[in-house]
């Protein structure tokens, strides 16, 4: 980073370069001590700020997904009733089928349009749905973020997430595009997955060079039950996450979020006692969650720590991030696209489901479902059911859940429960 080049040799004209790094402070020469003390309280309002913002939109958040049914029903709770408080982490994991989704013709009518290959005329009604159904319903404002990720349409994208944050306040997702269909007979398969917590130390050694050595076309880290971390632990961590993404392996990592708020408080600008890897894995996480502002203030914390260049921001590829999930064990990964019976597709699945309780389908890469498969899938899954399996399809985008939702899938005691990412 040039930001940073004033560490790598000393230099003739240190006045310059230090007015280069913070403009702010008045010409001259200002000594080293000066201009670090400008800096370390800069950056302590900085860090005040953030954390205010941070804890008005964990408000806001919580708001919105414990006061609210899942998928922006309007219906309420009944005033009259008083049901036990949900812990935080069940209440995240009530699936699709927990709640009544709000319908409305175009909802139902974009899903089976999308499902057959039409996401021009699936567009047009859900736009047009915004005007009405989607002044107090957010789903079809979710359905068409998915929409314009599965067709890698960026700038409708931003443009209509602006919409959603101002008519919601609340923060606008994040583009996270679906990989191109071309991917898809490479990443169908079980996918590597391992969950870490309550503490990150020298004994998750093993679990992460299974993930390393796993040939599965993705690999997902939960670090959601994270509590506690040491520089070990850190350490391991940090090398398995470098390693899978200079390989260039599909990674998922959920719960970054979880344990960036465990390495905070580790971390104090000048203090040097728990090492450069609980340091350097917090900007290994802002990397991979595509933080980019975040990752130079932490550099520039980092950088003024250890009088050390920190790591440059390396926009991550084939790296996406999703909310935590308790279900342990590998899952099978469907592929991008999944269309007409799908033989192939349900006797993998059958595989994987061989001397398993639980089958989990891992949806995140699946960006369209055609009717065939969608009906042979259910056909299928509903066998395994009857078995005495539990099935869940996780992270599914919300075009496909809602033609999911049309089908049946969830219906009663089918024993298949849907869980639909979460914006």
């Amino acid at each position: 980073m040039g930001l940073f080049s004033f560490l790598k040799k000393k230099s003739d004209a240190p006045g310059d370069e230090i007015l280069a790094l913070d403009t702010r402070l008045r010409a001259g020469e200002p000594s080293r001590l000066d201009s670090e003390a400008e800096r370390e309280r800069q950056r302590a309002i900085a860090r005040a700020t953030a954390a205010k913002i941070d804890e008005i939109e964990l408000e806001m958040t919580s708001a919105i997904f414990d006061d609210e049914p899942a998928w922006g029903s309007a219906a309420r709770r009944p005033a009259a009733a008083a049901p036990a408080p949900v812990p935080e982490a069940a209440a995240e994991e009530l699936p699709d089928a927990a709640a009544v989704p709000a319908t409305a013709p175009a909802v139902e009518e974009s899903a089976i349009l999308y499902a057959n290959g039409q996401a021009m005329a699936a567009e047009g009604l859900l736009l047009d749905s915004l005007a009405g159904f989607g002044q107090h319903e957010r789903l079809p404002w979710w359905m068409l973020f998915d929409l314009y990720q599965a067709t890698g349409q960026e700038t409708r994208f931003e443009s209509i997430a602006i919409d959603y944050a101002s008519h919601f306040e609340t923060s606008p997702p994040a583009w996270q595009p679906l990989l191109p269909a071309q991917a898809a007979p490479q990443l169908a398969g079980v996918a590597a997955s391992e969950s870490f917590g309550p503490a990150l130390d020298g004994a998750i050694e093993a679990r992460l060079q299974r993930l390393l050595a796993s040939s599965a076309p993705l690999v997902r880290i939960d670090l959601g039950a994270v509590r506690s971390a040491d520089a070990q632990g850190c350490a391991l961590l940090l090398k398995t996450l470098q390693s899978l993404r200079k390989e260039g392996r599909e990674l998922v990592l959920a719960g970054a979020d979880t344990l960036m708020a465990t390495l905070r408080p580790m971390l104090a600008v000048g203090d040097r006692a728990c090492g450069e890897a609980p340091w350097l894995l917090l900007l290994e996480l802002l990397l991979l969650s595509k933080r980019e502002k975040d990752f130079e203030e932490s550099a520039m914390d980092y950088c003024v720590t250890f009088e050390l260049s920190p790591p440059s921001f390396e926009t991550p590829t084939h790296v996406s991030t999703a909310v935590p999930a308790p279900s342990a064990g590998d899952r099978f990964l469907l592929p991008a696209l999944a269309l007409g019976d799908c033989a192939a597709l349900l006797d993998a699945i059958d595989a994987y489901a061989e001397g398993r309780e639980l089958l989990v389908l891992d949806c995140s890469r699946l960006a369209r479902m055609d009717y065939a498969c969608a009906s042979a899938l259910q056909g299928r899954l509903r066998l395994h059911a009857e078995q005495g399996r539990r099935v869940e399809l996780r992270e599914l985008n919300h075009l496909v859940a809602a033609l999911l939702r049309l089908l049946g899938y969830a219906h009663g005691d089918s024993g298949i429960r849907l869980y639909p990412h979460r914006y």
